[in-house]
């Protein structure tokens, strides 16, 4: 238990901190740090598949239209939460990014409501109502929706569904999902190359280093959850994913500078209640089921 709660940890840590990273490449465009991302992570994932000898998954896999379907439709939403991420944070807009993932757990809760079809206890119906209310105190203060934090609480909550039903593990899922998304990225590269409209090859060499780092940048966070999701229950999981958001929103704060006023505090603090509820809710029937 301990252990798993170390990997689950060091994986939402090492989220949390992906802003320092993307701005080591803010000059980059945010599509092309896609196409890297995408690239280099499935060259990371083949050469640990490679050392582990671990292929007996992958040629069943592809005689089978709706796993490719399946995983084609999530490799599709994760490539739209990375963009919106890549430029969410290259934009001066990481506590919005944050909010995002803050507000990703009640997400879930509501698509396992409307698509799984599972009963909500009435204080989940609670946590989810106070969320909506920040999310409009929010959209009022600021006069439109906060389409970011939604666009990545949404796009993330509709792949964790669609990986929640997949028959692949965490290493396996991302191959599949790259392998896929790939020969496009490949492509768009090497013609952006070709025009010389591609930052890479950079003529300094920490910008490349950057780019090709994010392969494993990308799938080591995945990896160290996947092991701890094994080892602990979902109520310590569950508490474990606001260790993310949180060190975003302190770096959106103290190192970026980012503006947020005391009426947009509201709404967070609103969400954060939210989750507060959902959090105790989960505690506390977890352990009525085990008394």
């Amino acid at each position: 238990m301990s252990t798993g709660a170390i990997y689950a940890a060091l994986a939402f840590a090492a989220w949390g901190i992906f802003p320092l990273y993307f701005r080591q490449i803010a000059h980059v465009p945010s599509g092309e740090i896609l196409i890297h991302r995408i690239v280099w992570s499935l060259v990371f994932v083949l050469i640990v598949l490679s050392l582990r000898r671990q292929w007996g998954w992958l040629k069943p896999v592809l005689r089978q239209p709706k796993v490719l379907a399946a995983f084609t439709a999530s490799a599709l939403l994760l490539s739209v939460n990375w963009l919106t991420y890549i430029w969410a944070v290259n934009n001066g807009h990481v506590i919005d990014a944050s909010l995002g993932y803050f507000i990703n757990p009640l997400v879930n809760v509501l698509l396992g409501y409307t698509v799984l079809h599972e009963r909500l206890r009435r204080m989940q119906w609670l946590a989810l109502g106070l969320a909506a209310g920040g999310v409009l105190w929010l959209t009022i203060q600021a006069g439109h929706l906060p389409w970011i934090a939604l666009a990545l609480a949404s796009s993330f909550g509709a792949y964790g569904l669609l990986r929640k039903v997949a028959t692949l593990g965490a290493l396996e899922g991302l191959t599949l999902e790259t392998l896929l998304l790939a020969p496009i990225a490949a492509l768009v590269l090497g013609v952006w190359m070709f025009n010389g409209s591609s930052t890479f090859p950079a003529p300094d060499a920490p910008t490349n280093a950057w780019l090709i780092a994010a392969g494993p940048i990308t799938a080591i966070p995945l990896l160290l959850f996947a092991a701890g999701a094994r080892r602990i229950s979902l109520t310590t999981l569950g508490l474990l994913q606001y260790i993310g958001p949180t060190i975003q929103l302190a770096l959106g704060l103290w190192l970026f500078h980012e503006p947020f006023s005391a009426a947009r505090l509201l709404g967070f603090g609103l969400i954060w209640l939210a989750l507060a509820v959902y959090s105790a809710e989960g505690w506390w029937h977890g352990r009525s089921q085990l008394a």
